[in-house]
């Protein structure tokens, strides 16, 4: 049993994205690598609509790479089911950030995966650096925001 915590804050980034035939395994659930991917699009819209999009930041000469992952499934979603991504920022330092995200089936909310991403920030030479003093601003402000419900983005 897990006893890493992953809750939400606020505010949480909301986005959804609805299951291709090419997202699934033979057994016919979405395989569980492509979570990743899910995470990726719930943190990129967050991203977009709280701080920055990565191409201006990569424009900027910066680079947010993945350091850790981590992934608890609880059921499996299929071929067609809309999801909702939930997004929220849960630790802010000069060097790194870590996201959580809740995988939900839209129809009922039931919780199909949660789990956490933390990203360094690097030149595109690979040396690690602080984050940029713009961009830790915007996260701080986020992080300092009250809880709102911007409602979900429809990303699918």
């Amino acid at each position: 049993m897990s006893s890493l915590k992953i809750s939400l804050t606020e505010p949480a980034h909301l986005c959804s994205y609805r299951v291709l035939y090419g997202d699934t395994d033979a057994g016919g659930v979405v395989y569980n690598a492509n979570y990743l991917r899910f995470f990726e699009l719930g943190r990129t819209s967050f991203m977009r609509q709280f701080v920055a999009s990565y191409r201006e930041i990569e424009e900027a000469g910066f680079i947010l790479p993945v350091v850790e992952s981590y992934l608890r499934y609880k059921a499996p979603a299929r071929y067609d089911d809309l999801l909702t991504i939930k997004t929220s920022l849960q630790q802010i330092s000069e060097y790194s950030w870590r996201f959580n995200h809740h995988i939900l089936l839209t129809a009922n909310d039931r919780l199909l995966v949660k789990g956490f991403t933390v990203h360094a920030c690097v030149t595109k030479a690979g040396k690690l650096v602080k984050l940029p003093a713009a961009y830790l601003d915007r996260l701080a402000g986020v992080a300092a925001a009250p809880a709102h419900n911007p409602g979900p983005s429809r990303n699918f």
